[in-house]
């Protein structure tokens, strides 16, 4: 079974051996091919929504994983009970409701070993929660799938070692790494800001030209960090 560049990074990162809980499935294809490579001995799927909820089963039936994939209906990581899984993959969604969903259940996150996340915006925000949270930043990677950049992050219990907001925003082990993707990964923050600082321009407030200050100084260091590479 092939898998989408970004859903096979993504199994890349989770354990052999290992029971994981796919969080927002949609159609199974994950979990079908966690199972059928031999990655997971057991998958955890769930969906809030009906429609994808649906589509599951029936991708899971044509694959005859039914005793290996237990397909639940539910919100973010209320399906789970504590313990049950030892991996969890939140993928697809923006990094503020990552961060939302593993906020929302500290009980069920206490016995998770790893999490496997791809946000989809906010990254930034999702790593700083993270450090915060108790949570190190074991690894990340930058794939490139049909014309975008998706950051994958997996993240274990324990101490972050890099606070720097700057960092965590790019990503340390990404930086650390120093990924073919990575001096592209970088000129989208460039681009995303100075679009910010074109908008802020045309504001005269005091608030805007403290906040194109901050913006300014924040582009520079993300120079000073691509040049540095």
């Amino acid at each position: 079974m092939d898998l989408p560049k970004r859903l096979a990074a993504l199994a890349a990162f989770i354990p052999h051996g290992s029971i994981a809980a796919d969080i927002g499935t949609d159609h199974a294809y994950l979990p079908i091919f966690l199972i059928k490579q031999g990655i997971c001995r057991f998958v955890i799927a769930t969906d809030l929504r009906e429609g994808p909820f649906q589509s599951a089963v029936h991708k899971i039936k044509e694959h005859v994983l039914e005793d290996r994939i237990g397909l639940r209906l539910g919100d973010g990581l209320q399906p789970l009970k504590p313990g049950e899984a030892e991996v969890v993959v939140l993928a697809g969604m923006g990094g503020n409701t990552i961060r939302g969903i593993l906020a929302g259940a500290p009980q069920t996150l206490a016995g998770i070993k790893r999490l496997v996340l791809q946000p989809m915006t906010d990254a930034g925000d999702l790593r700083v929660w993270l450090a915060a949270n108790g949570w190190k930043i074991a690894d990340e990677e930058l794939v490139e799938d049909d014309g975008r950049i998706y950051v994958i992050i997996a993240a274990e219990p324990g101490r972050e070692v890099t606070y720097d907001p700057v960092y965590l925003e790019l990503g340390p082990r990404l930086l650390e790494k120093r990924s073919p993707l990575l001096g592209r990964h970088l000129n989208g923050f460039m681009v995303k800001y100075e679009r910010v600082l074109a908008g802020l321009a045309l504001a005269h407030s005091t608030a805007a030209r403290e906040k194109a200050l901050e913006i300014e100084g924040k582009v520079a260091r993300i120079r000073e960090v691509a040049a540095c590479l």
